[in-house]
Formats: C-alpha cells, sequence, structure tokens
C-alpha cells in the first residue's frame, strides 16, 4: 500500500469508545452525534420511497427536485444559491473528499485551520498535499480564539487550498464577519481556494444573525468566488446514520463534480433523498426543536463542569460539545481511557484533534435525556474526588 496510508493514524475516538464498547455502565458521549432518532416523517418518507420500488440508481448529481430544495434552502439562509451551484453527496464526508480531489494536486499546499475534525487533515494527506497547521488558541476561560494575522500570513499565493470549519469540531469556535471578510480578501489576493466545513452552521447559540445559522462565506461571497462550502444532514435534521450531505460551489465546477461523483459512489440512494427532501420541506418544525434542545443541554452541562475545581472549559457559540481541560491531567487519551474503565464516563480525546488539543477532552451534549449529562457530571466529580485520596 502507498506509504501515505500506512501512516494514517486510527482514530483515537474509537480507540476510547472500542474500550467501552458493550458496557452497559458506561454513559457514552464520545461520539457527535445526537442519541435522539431521526423524526418519524423523515423516517416515513425512506420508507414510502422504499415501498415505491425507489431502489435504482439516480443522477450523479443528485435528484433535481432535492437539489432545487437544498439551493431554496440555502437562499433563505445566505442569499441567492442557484441549483446549478449544488451536488447531493454521500455524506458530509464524501463532498469533503470530493472537493479536495477536485482540487488538490499531489505536492500542493493545503492550510487548516486545527484542532479539527481528523478527516479534514487526513484528506490532503492521503491525496499527497503538503499540510500547514495555523492553531487555534485556547484563552483562560476556556474559550478558543484565531490568530487572525498569523491565518492571512500562513495564506499565500503557493496556498492551494484553505481548509476551515466552523462552527468548529470541537472547540466550538467560530468565525465573525470580520475574520470571514478578511480571510475571503486574502485568499482573493493569492488565487487560494477556500474549503469551509459548515456542518454545524444550525447548531448556533450566538444569536447575532437573523436567518437562525452561523456566519457563512456563502454570505459574503460571490457565486464564482473560488470557494468549496460542505454541508450535511446529520446534525440539524438528526440524520447522521443516513450519510448524506451536498456540496455549494461555483457553477462551472458542477458538471466535473458529476464526473468525480460518478467515479466514488455513482450517487446517493434514492430513498436517502426522499427522507432528505422531507426533512428540508419540515425544517421549521425539526431544526428550531433541534436547536433550542441542544442550547438547553449546553447550558446545563457548562454550567456544572464549571464548578468543578480545576475543570477549564467555555460554553461556545456554535456545535455541540464541550471542550474542557482538567488540571493535572497532560495525556487526554490515557484520561479518556480511565474515565470509560473507571468512572463510566466516555469522553473524546482530545489529542484525536490534533497536538493543538492534548490535554483537552470533547464531550458532546446532544443529550435527548438532560439527566444524562448531570449524572455524567457527577461521575467526573466522584473520580476525580477518588484521585485527591
Amino acid at each position: 500500500m502507498r506509504q501515505a496510508i500506512l501512516n494514517l493514524e486510527e482514530s483515537k475516538i474509537r480507540e476510547v469508545a472500542n474500550a467501552g464498547m458493550g458496557r452497559v455502565d458506561v454513559l457514552p458521549f464520545w461520539f457527535g452525534e445526537s442519541d435522539e432518532g431521526t423524526p418519524e416523517v423523515v423516517r416515513a418518507a425512506a420508507i414510502a420511497s422504499l415501498q415505491a420500488g425507489e431502489t435504482f440508481y439516480s443522477h450523479n448529481l443528485g435528484l433535481p427536485e432535492l437539489r432545487q430544495a437544498v439551493a431554496d434552502y440555502a437562499s433563505r439562509l445566505h442569499g441567492p444559491v442557484a441549483m446549478e451551484r449544488i451536488a447531493i453527496t454521500s455524506d458530509g464526508v464524501n463532498a469533503l473528499m470530493l472537493a479536495m480531489q477536485a482540487l488538490i494536486d499531489a505536492g500542493d499546499e493545503v492550510v487548516a485551520v486545527t484542532p479539527v475534525w481528523p478527516n479534514l487533515t487526513a484528506q490532503p494527506v492521503i491525496l499527497g498535499a503538503r499540510l500547514r497547521c495555523v492553531a487555534l488558541q485556547p484563552e483562560a476561560d476556556g474559550a478558543w480564539t484565531l490568530d487572525l494575522p498569523a491565518l492571512l500570513a500562513a495564506i499565500t499565493p503557493q496556498t492551494r487550498l484553505l481548509v476551515v470549519n466552523a462552527p468548529n469540531n470541537p472547540t466550538g469556535w467560530t468565525l465573525s464577519r470580520d475574520e470571514q471578510q478578511a480571510i475571503l480578501a486574502r485568499c482573493r489576493e493569492t488565487g487560494t481556494w477556500i474549503l469551509s466545513d459548515e456542518v454545524y452552521e444550525r447548531l448556533y447559540y450566538a444569536g447575532d444573525t437573523a436567518q437562525g445559522a452561523a456566519p457563512s462565506f456563502l454570505d459574503i461571497a460571490d457565486a464564482h468566488d473560488r470557494l468549496v462550502v460542505v454541508q450535511s444532514f446529520s446534525k440539524a435534521f438528526l440524520m447522521t446514520g443516513w450519510r448524506l450531505g451536498w456540496l455549494t460551489m461555483p457553477a462551472a465546477m458542477t458538471p466535473q463534480m458529476g464526473k468525480l461523483l460518478e467515479f466514488n459512489t455513482s450517487c446517493a440512494p434514492v430513498f436517502v433523498q426522499r427522507a432528505a427532501l422531507t426533512a428540508l420541506e419540515q425544517t421549521e418544525s425539526i431544526t428550531p426543536r433541534i436547536v433550542a434542545h441542544l442550547k438547553g443541554c449546553r447550558d446545563t452541562l457548562v454550567p456544572l463542569l464549571q464548578a468543578i475545581a480545576g475543570v477549564q472549559t467555555s460554553a461556545a457559540p456554535g456545535g455541540m460539545y464541550a471542550f474542557l481541560r482538567i488540571a493535572g491531567h497532560r495525556d487526554s487519551l490515557q484520561l479518556a481511557k480511565r474515565l470509560v474503565a473507571e468512572a463510566g464516563l466516555g469522553l473524546a480525546p482530545g489529542i484525536a484533534f490534533g497536538p493543538e488539543a492534548e490535554g483537552w477532552l470533547r464531550w458532546c451534549f446532544a443529550s435527548k435525556d438532560r439527566g444524562r449529562l448531570v449524572l455524567g457530571v457527577q461521575r467526573l466529580e466522584r473520580w476525580l474526588a477518588a484521585q485527591d485520596q
């Protein structure tokens, strides 16, 4: 096999989860998904599609009616987005890889803002790119911020692609409008493409946009800008297991993306696309409720964590995670494994998201029952108390 593949590290989140799989006494908060199932109306649409015999191939770019619905949805949030700019993909991970396959040659320079979900930094390496990372910085209160001058300086005419995820997994950091404008202006100067992972855009609690979404590059970019935005049905519609996403790109790219889709997955399953179409039709009855519930989960968990001596964390403006650090514990993988074994608490180790996040833990607060969050904090408190004895 290629050395780049042999050098890939296995998921450290999975390493921790595997240590606790099958244990009914473990509270799992390690994966980035809610424990609440997909809304019934969405599931019913998929069942109806299957019963109607829609088990055949569809267009590489997705059902035309779904592409139009996605374009309409994006237009409501960000201003006019034409259907010709949309491609439906077999999940957000597939969308990210397709975009990188379309834009990166071996040896190209890619700049990524980290810490970040490891797929975004592994994919350029798989394709033979040269990866450079610009790290977010933790503040004393546990919030993470961007060193904007450092990022702008890192983007040069040699930078083929900038990869940014905001709201960010794992930190919850979210780009401000001013930061986006500065980044876009710099990338226009250097001819650098922007790949913006915005799968958490609706999980936004700051309330400083009228659309009910985090600031997006689509709000400020022109349709022909070198910008590709990745989205997913997973988070805002509780559809993680359905594996469906989409790309928004310059219209001239779309036919070429259709070719790449043919050689990757051919197309997304029709019954999954029918479910997504219903999800978009029912957005106003689905997504605001999910966001309000998640905000309540965040506001339940974070103050309890902040009340524990030695725990550093902040209420992030976006995403579905509390990112925390416990004084005296530097090895996050070892700590996460100990918490599983000794406290029955399953968290993701920060090192899984890059060396910048070593010593931190990610706690997914997307819990249908907020009482599970309280119980998890109690387990953490008891474990910490036992360490002091």
